[in-house]
């Protein structure tokens, strides 16, 4: 197979769209309760905010913070692995 550098790159590049799109038309869904007027909307005003904040945040990790960490957790692994391989003298 491949490498875990190139496993997460070739994940993340093929999921960069669909990710992307699917949190793109949620924020753009829950726009207008962000920015709802009139009477009640303190409370939606309150709840699309928080809304659209979260798919922010939670998009970012999805998109480069997941596939870091996967890295660099798989790197430290295998560099473990190898240093319990090695005969000790």
């Amino acid at each position: 197979g491949l490498s875990v550098m190139e496993a997460a790159r070739e994940g993340a590049v093929s999921r960069f769209r669909p990710v992307l799109m699917t949190s793109l038309t949620t924020i753009l869904g829950i726009l207008p309760l962000a920015l709802a007027t009139g009477a009640g909307a303190e409370s939606r005003v309150s709840m699309g905010v928080t809304v659209v904040g979260g798919m922010f945040f939670a998009t970012f990790l999805t998109l480069f913070v997941v596939p870091s960490v996967y890295s660099y957790l798989a790197g430290k692994k295998k560099a473990e692995t190898i240093s319990n391989e090695q005969p000790k003298a």
